[in-house]
């Protein structure tokens, strides 16, 4: 059974005061609309439906990749206004589920369980019970229990303003049934709106079982309206992600300073100090100590690793035992094999080092192969762009590399071959040669300093 996935984000998002439309403000590193996505993705034949309206060429845009079908809302008459724009795409025997694009975190196995519902011909809602029930529509029963309403905050009377269960906005029903109570729906209410909630209503008077389901945590099912909700949000988000690693077995010196945005996988026995952020797909062995302040995105981080403060690690792989830091950067297509070292201000780029070798400090490594056991002196550069081209550095095994030479690309070095310090290669250096290449030295004793004039 076809299950459309029906996501509301036509809103202008006036109080986060943007120019960016509010679904697409981010959370842990990618748009509000997009945990929806990726959540709903994952439910038995899911098709995207994305009602579009504040914003609506930033939105397509931002979600052109995501095989969704696009509807505008041109004047936001309300949700029941707003999911009329997707029905002429939805499938009449499917069953139909409303999201919203500023309610990023309801987890998947919760709206899987109502998309089941639905397909029993039931109407699945999910609502949640608030200490402070302010502003929502609250959830109505009957003297058995039953769901029979929702009513809006704003004509809710003195006694229906106590209930404290509210209305989510979240909910799943056979879309045949969708499809014949919206053209009923009626704008004679505080907003002047056509609120969707009035389903409910319908449902009980059809006597369509409606089934509740309630969040575990009341931050699952929270809008974003503000950009203090927003980082309320992601606060939230970050202590859970902080909550995995630890029962995953990572030690972290403040749970509530790491930042995880993307998607993450370590080993056991690791220890993370403050300040790390994760981006993109990172893969972290075990036994892994990283030190504070340090970014690592898109890279794969062997058992064993140590990586000081500081350091920026971007689309790199590290192999066991390797030491990187403090302040070194791993920048896309470096390998670092096992046992290898990456010190302080040194930076990789598209660049294989070798089991053992060491680049200690202050140097730049780019378009380069380097054997194992080499080692780089300090001020070493490869210099490998031409301002056209780029070409490649080749160093054989047990290379030793002086201080402050410079590499001029294409280039190779043989292996046991030695670099006197401060030369400037520009030629094949064969197998255990010694290469200098730097001007002669002239002492001048005649030689005075200058002095100001006066």
């Amino acid at each position: 059974m076809q299950a459309d996935i029906v996501i509301l984000a036509a809103g202008q998002g006036s109080r986060m005061k943007s120019k960016l439309p509010k679904v697409l403000h981010p959370l842990a590193g990618k748009p509000l609309v997009q945990h929806v996505i990726d959540q709903a993705s994952t439910i038995d034949g899911a098709k995207m439906h994305i009602v579009v309206g504040h914003g609506a060429d930033q939105v397509e845009s931002a979600l052109a990749n995501q095989g969704a079908a696009f509807y505008l809302q041109s004047e936001q008459l309300g949700t029941g206004h707003a999911v009329a724009q997707a029905v002429p795409g939805l499938d009449v025997e499917g069953v139909s589920l409303i999201l919203y694009g500023d309610v990023p975190l309801t987890p998947a196995a919760v709206l899987q369980s109502m998309v089941q519902i639905a397909a029993r011909g039931h109407l699945a809602l999910l609502t949640v019970v608030l200490d402070d029930p302010t502003g929502y529509g609250r959830i109505e029963r009957n003297a058995v229990n039953d769901v029979v309403g929702i009513v809006e905050q704003k004509d809710a009377d003195a006694e229906q303003l106590k209930i404290t269960e509210v209305n989510t906005g979240i909910l799943a029903l056979p879309t045949k049934l969708m499809m014949e109570w919206l053209p009923k729906l009626s704008s004679n209410n505080a907003q002047g709106e056509y609120y969707l909630t009035d389903l409910i209503a319908m449902a009980a008077e059809a006597r369509v079982a409606i089934h509740t389901l309630n969040p575990e945590s009341e931050y699952e099912v929270q809008g974003v309206n503000n950009r203090r909700q927003l980082a309320e949000l992601e606060r939230w988000y970050q202590l859970q992600q902080a909550n995995r690693l630890m029962d995953a077995g990572v030690s972290l010196a403040d749970p509530t300073r790491i930042d995880v945005r993307g998607a993450l996988s370590t080993g056991t026995d690791c220890s993370f100090d403050i300040n790390l952020i994760i981006e993109g797909e990172v893969e972290i062995g075990s036994n892994v100590r990283i030190g504070p302040n340090c970014v690592i995105k898109d890279a794969k981080i062997g058992d064993d690793v140590e990586i000081l403060a500081n350091s920026h690690i971007d689309g790199a792989t590290v192999g066991a035992n390797a030491q990187i830091g403090p302040y070194a950067r791993l920048r896309p297509g470096t390998e670092l094999a096992e046992k290898t070292k990456v010190g302080n201000f040194v930076e990789i780029k598209k660049a294989t080092v070798g089991v053992g070798s060491k680049v200690n400090h202050l140097s730049y490594i780019g378009d380069a192969q380097l054997g194992s056991d080499v080692n780089v002196g300090a001020g070493t550069i490869t210099c490998n762009y031409d301002g056209v081209n780029k070409s490649l550095t080749e160093i054989g095994d047990n290379a030793f590399i002086g201080s402050n030479t410079s590499l001029v690309a294409p280039v190779k070095v043989g292996s046991g071959a030695t670099v006197g310090a401060g030369s400037t290669i520009t030629k094949e250096i064969g197998d255990n040669e010694l290469a200098v290449a730097r001007g002669k030295q002239r002492n001048i004793d005649t030689w005075e300093r200058p002095t100001k004039k006066v």
